[in-house]
Order: structure tokens, then C-alpha cells, then sequence
């Protein structure tokens, strides 16, 4: 009779390891799925960037700088971590910042049916990376979760899986509202 009891416990423990195990794999799985769509997001950024430098450029031809700045950081490659991707998001959202501004000293840009639909479209963009970014920040946190919480821990530890970095921006400075100055 205690066989089949120490059995039966050894066939729970199994059992909760596989359940465990899995569970972790599925939390990071989604994890990197989540990167994936920011990833994939900021390459369409990245492919609308030079229609809309294109445009303003035939517009603001002393505000070269700007434009090239923007052009730089798309060229800088696709992120291989959260903090690449953190930074060239980071850098990437201020010169594009930067652009808007400039384009409001032209009225006639403003107006230009080409340059407002590539800012609806780069404003649809923005939104469905600040989605992306959510969506791989609850991602993260979940699978963070089941990293940390006891049992599950304990697996963790021993099958060496690693706690994930959140989507942040870097500093301070980043955060504060840009001065726009002309």
C-alpha cells in the first residue's frame, strides 16, 4: 500500500514539474513573440521614415540636420535586445519629434496631402507600437511571475531561466516634453 501512496507522489511531482516546466516555456515563448511585434513595428517606422524625410526635405532644405539625424538612426540596424530596441525607439521618437516640429514652421508642408497622410499613417504607426510595447511589457511581467513565484521557482532556478528586461525608457530626459524652439 505505501508503494502505490509513494507512487502516486512521485507521479505528482512528475507531473507538476512537466506542468510547471512547460508553463515557463510558454511565458517566455511569449515573451519573445511580444519583442517580435515591436521589433516588426519599428521596421515599419523605419519604412515610412524615409517618405515623410522626403517630403519635408522638398520643404525645409536648411533643416538637413534633422532629417539626417533620422535617417542615421534608421540606418543604425534592427535591435538585438530590449535596451538596443529601448534606445533606438528612444532616439528615433525625439528626431522624429524634432521633425514634426520643424514641418510647423512651413504651413504649406502642413497643408501638403502627402505629408498629412504619411503623419496619419506614422500616427497609426505610433499607436500600434505603444500597443506592441504594452503588450510585451504584460508579457514580460506574467512570465517574470511565474519565474519568481514559489514553487515554480525552484524549476526555474534549475532549468536556468532568466527574468526579462521590461520596455523602458532609459532616463529622465527622455521623458520630459521636448523644447521646441525656433
Amino acid at each position: 500500500m505505501i508503494e502505490y501512496i509513494i507512487l502516486g507522489l512521485i507521479v505528482l511531482i512528475a507531473l507538476w514539474a512537466i506542468g510547471t516546466y512547460n508553463g515557463l516555456i510558454k511565458a517566455r515563448n511569449m515573451v519573445r513573440e511580444a519583442f517580435s511585434g515591436i521589433d516588426v513595428f519599428l521596421k515599419k517606422r523605419f519604412d515610412l521614415i524615409p517618405n515623410l524625410v522626403e517630403t519635408v526635405k522638398g520643404y525645409a532644405k536648411h533643416e538637413a540636420e534633422t532629417l539626417e539625424r533620422v535617417m542615421q538612426y534608421r540606418s543604425e540596424g534592427g535591435p538585438r535586445n530590449v535596451k538596443d530596441a529601448a534606445a533606438a525607439d528612444a532616439k528615433v521618437t525625439q528626431a522624429l519629434v524634432n521633425l514634426r516640429a520643424t514641418a510647423e514652421a512651413y504651413p504649406d508642408l502642413k497643408a501638403d496631402t502627402q505629408y498629412q497622410q504619411l503623419m496619419s499613417d506614422l500616427s497609426i504607426m505610433e499607436s500600434e507600437l505603444a500597443n506592441a510595447r504594452r503588450y510585451y511589457n504584460g508579457a514580460t511581467r506574467a512570465y517574470n511571475d511565474k519565474l519568481m513565484v514559489f514553487p515554480s521557482n525552484l524549476l526555474a532556478g534549475m532549468f536556468n531561466f532568466k527574468e526579462e528586461e521590461y520596455y523602458e525608457i532609459e532616463d529622465n530626459a527622455q521623458r520630459a516634453a521636448p523644447q521646441v524652439k525656433f
